[in-house]
């Protein structure tokens, strides 16, 4: 399981750059890259990025941290999953730098990436939208590389922080709820019940919504976002001996589920109850599963097949389109860096080379200097004798752009049926060959 967080570096840059680089933390730099800049003059070129917009905000850069459980996976693999989630949400447009720590218990990356893009010069807007959009990515590739993840809906609005406390329980909100849990069956009414939290040393706010605070609490925890049954009209009832669980109303769910293999099932061997629940819930997949059949006109279990085949090369071939295009963003937006870079300092270089004295004026330019050699260095390396058009390179990685978005949408699309007769396939097999379809899953 990986853990993310993020937070702003606003006048620390080089320092933060330095510690990440430790090479007694990265193995002698073996577990460092970097994207659009040097390692070691990152800092420089984030400033010249942010010079180049205009920029005059307080955010230099970014740094974020993605933690993996102790002995879930290797350095490399860690290293490799960092460079992923980089590629991902950052997508080719922010230099960054990306190291993986030996150093701790547990393996975990530093990303560090400039505030502003050096493709179109916008701000970095980090945000909620933008945080969820990191963990997500982060739990879809770690998935994908067989590493665990935060169940989606499970413990839904925790931080991972507040969760893997949770876990531990040692966050505050899981205190709260012992604390209460445990003073329930012992008072007699609601007063009484804040009155002997109090006692315990949480101070009570009150309002709309009722809070509490531990004495080492910065913030206050509403008492509803403990769960339904820690709002007050619950803990009422909940002292008075008469709350019930509120089932949500049920929705007409169209999707398609696996059907459940009852005979195998541990909780249907212990629950009559959840047997028979077992037993409706397949016959609606069976239903459901031989109407999508007769709608999509499958006759054959050798046309579901077929049909399962082509899907799947759909999906592989939208995903190795995908994966072009976006190297060929990535190698289109350095080179519209560094060349707009060596274009603009080309002009103090040359007044550099002709100054009579070169130490009094590297003095006075160093980073400058330093950025267009830089520059050049890397577009001697992409093989580029003459400086392209940055209007062409800025249209041409528009349309890459534009194409990408269509193939992703063709993946995304494939995917989701690939996922869809998966589902329908597993079930065919259940129902028609149900020894074989448990024999396969034991297999498995």
């Amino acid at each position: 399981m990986a853990i993310t967080k993020t937070h702003p570096i606003k006048s620390t840059l080089k320092a933060a750059l330095d510690y990440i680089l430790n090479p007694e933390k990265t193995d002698g730099k073996l577990l460092a890259s970097s994207f659009g800049c040097g390692m070691e003059t990152a800092d420089i070129e984030f400033a010249w990025t942010r010079e180049m917009a205009g920029d005059r905000g307080t955010h230099l850069a970014r740094h974020l941290i993605q933690s993996f459980a102790v002995g879930e996976t290797t350095p490399e693999e860690a290293h490799k999953i960092g460079m992923e989630l980089a590629e991902k949400i950052l997508g080719g447009k922010y230099e960054f730098v990306l190291t993986t720590h030996v150093d701790k218990g547990h393996l975990h990356n530093h990303l560090i990436f400039n505030s502003v893009s050096f493709i179109d010069y916008k701000k970095y807007h980090s945000n909620k939208q933008s945080y969820y959009q990191i963990r997500r990515t982060s739990d879809r590739i770690c998935k994908e590389h067989g590493l665990s993840v935060v169940e989606p809906g499970k413990d839904k609005g925790k931080s991972y922080i507040e969760y893997h406390a949770e876990k531990q329980g040692t966050s505050y909100k899981a205190k709260l709820k012992a604390a209460i849990d445990t003073l329930i069956p012992q008072v007699t009414d609601f007063e009484e019940l804040i009155k002997r939290l109090q006692q315990m040393g949480y101070e009570v706010k009150r309002g709309k919504y009722i809070s509490c605070r531990a004495s080492d609490q910065e913030r206050f925890t509403r008492l509803k976002t403990l769960g339904a049954a820690y709002a007050e009209e619950a803990l009422k009832e909940r002292i008075s001996g008469v709350y019930r669980v509120r089932a949500r109303p049920e929705q007409d769910d169209k999707r398609i589920r696996l059907v459940i293999d009852i005979e195998n099932n541990i909780k249907a061997q212990q629950s009559a109850g959840y047997e028979r629940w077992a037993k409706i819930h397949n016959l609606k997949q069976a239903a459901k599963t031989f109407n999508f059949l007769t709608e999509n006109k499958i006759e054959y279990y050798s046309d579901l097949e077929q049909k399962i085949a082509d899907i799947m090369t759909a999906h592989d071939a939208a995903a190795k389109a995908v994966r072009e295009v976006e190297q060929n963003m990535g190698q289109l937006s350095l080179l519209l860096k560094h060349s707009t870079t060596y274009r603009k300092l080309k002009p103090l270089y040359e007044q550099y080379r002709k100054s009579s004295d070169k130490e009094k004026y590297l003095r006075g330019h160093e980073s400058e200097i330093i950025l267009f050699e830089t520059a050049a260095k890397a577009l001697k390396q992409m093989g580029v004798s003459k400086l392209p058009d940055p209007v062409k390179l800025k249209q041409d990685y528009t349309a890459l752009s534009e194409k990408k978005n269509k193939l992703y949408e063709e993946y995304r699309e494939a995917k989701k049926q690939m996922q869809e007769y998966g589902i329908i396939k597993k079930n065919v097999d259940s129902i028609l060959y149900p020894s074989q379809s448990r024999a396969k899953e034991q297999e498995r």
